[in-house]
């Protein structure tokens, strides 16, 4: 009974210390909140103008203009990128598309989500929706999974009618994520996040905590992938179960012990 006490304890704390664990995990009300992000775009790669997650960024472009923007994403996260397109007065119709790239540059496919629409004669918007599988910490040389970095977000029309091109647009980006947390975690971990400039670095600075050459933004906690994760604490609870439940069956299925002595001609 003494070490039934003692594991019943033990798993109570570990009770109390998975509560708070869970609930940091969670995204903050501040952090889901509408905020204005930058309100131009890049043509290219290189000059993607980069976006926090809950940001919303505008621009205004010409139709057949390539718009690029770029933003941070960690393990365990599950980005959904939305875009959407005001069109001019008396168009044709369009196609547009938003396609997500990530750190090296390899085009990720989406989930679900509309990636791809047609904007019929005379519509005002077209809203677009890419969400993207979950980040991973680690992934194989061969595989095309994502990983921890700046993805890219390309934004373009792919049919339009010559009387159409050129014509003004305005232009709005929103990236959110939902943490997927241990049900998504790997063994194992990237020795850098995918950014641009990290390889670039001087050896210097290697040992710094300061960012990459060319990316200034990385997720507001810092990049935390890496061997820890909520799945070791579940792992944890289900170890002290586990060993509840042999102390239990044993107590059940031992028997009253040894039999009582009994004198000589009783």
């Amino acid at each position: 009974m003494r070490a039934v006490r003692i594991l019943s304890a033990a798993l109570l704390t570990l009770g109390l210390a998975v509560a708070p664990a869970a609930a940091d995990s969670s995204p903050s009300p501040e952090a889901s909140g509408d905020s204005a992000g930058p309100t131009r775009a890049g043509t290219s790669f290189r000059t993607a103008t980069e976006v926090e997650q809950g940001q919303t960024a505008t621009a205004r472009a010409s139709t057949g203009d390539y718009l690029y923007w770029s933003f941070p994403a960690d393990a365990g996260q599950r980005p959904t990128v939305r875009a959407t397109v005001k069109l001019p007065e008396g168009h044709a119709s369009e196609t547009w598309q938003v396609d997500v790239y990530d750190g090296l540059r390899r085009r990720q496919a989406c989930q679900y989500g509309a990636q791809t629409r047609t904007a019929g004669a005379g519509t005002t918007s077209v809203e677009l929706a890419c969400v993207l599988r979950t980040v991973r910490a680690w992934s194989e040389p061969w595989a095309n999974d994502p990983l921890p970095g700046t993805y890219y977000v390309r934004l373009t029309a792919l049919k339009l009618s010559a009387d159409d091109l050129g014509q003004p647009v305005e232009t709005e980006l929103r990236v959110e994520s939902k943490d997927i947390g241990g049900a998504a975690a790997v063994d194992g971990s990237l020795s850098e996040p995918l950014v641009p400039g990290i390889a670039s670095r001087p050896e210097e600075d290697a040992d710094d905590s300061a960012s990459a050459v060319l990316a200034d933004l990385e997720p507001e906690d810092g990049w935390t992938s890496g061997w820890w994760s909520d799945r070791w604490v579940w792992t944890a609870a289900g170890g002290a179960l586990a060993a509840l439940a042999g102390v239990f069956g044993y107590r059940l299925t031992r028997g009253p012990g040894r039999p009582r002595h009994v004198p000589p001609g009783a």
